[in-house]
């Protein structure tokens, strides 16, 4: 059910038409909850029928046009429960772990390629990240809006670090396995 909620802060954030809030998914509320464009879409209308949104009245009518959509007070009352309501941590689900487990007892062959370009994606994200960081939270923006969100930014600076470190110490690992 977290998309609906994503979705709600987004547009609490900035009313927007489908398209727009497609590409602010891709550029901040996807690193950590990604949706397609017509998962969007699909959620846009459920959230419409459900009276949490509505779609902003259009200038003048054209046909085609994009409708932009605002949080109704529905829609900010479910967020603030949802947002209120504990939640325990979901398991974590890994491919690329369960490869590595599957691997001793089946073998290493083309692993240790796929783990350098795991490396490297995690090392470019993590730089996007700092990059990021440094553009959007400069000292002194000590809103709670900015404080907030750059706290989820450093989880996701933590998680690359995390993972390039750990990519790094499992490669210097495969280094010195028999079979290698």
């Amino acid at each position: 059910m977290s998309l609906p909620h994503a979705i709600l802060t987004a547009l609490l954030e900035r009313p927007s038409a489908g398209l727009d809030l497609t590409r602010r998914f891709d550029r901040s509320i996807g690193y950590f909850w990604s949706a397609s464009h017509q998962q969007i879409y699909r959620e846009l209308g459920k959230l419409e029928a459900e009276g949490f949104i509505r779609a902003l009245p259009a200038a003048q009518p054209t046909r085609g046009q994009k409708k932009s959509y605002e949080v109704l007070p529905a829609g900010r009352a479910e967020l603030e429960r949802w947002t209120a309501a504990a939640q325990g941590p979901k398991p974590h689900r890994d491919t690329l772990l369960l490869r590595l487990r599957a691997a001793a007892v089946v073998g290493t062959e083309g692993l240790e390629a796929d783990l350098r370009r795991h490396l490297d994606l995690h090392r470019r994200q993590l730089a996007e990240y700092e990059e990021i960081e440094k553009r959007d939270f400069p000292p002194g923006n000590d809103s709670a809006q900015a404080r907030l969100q750059h706290l989820v930014l450093r989880a996701g600076i933590e998680l690359e670090t995390f993972w390039t470190q750990w990519l790094t110490e499992a490669l210097e690992e495969f280094a010195g396995l028999p079979d290698n």
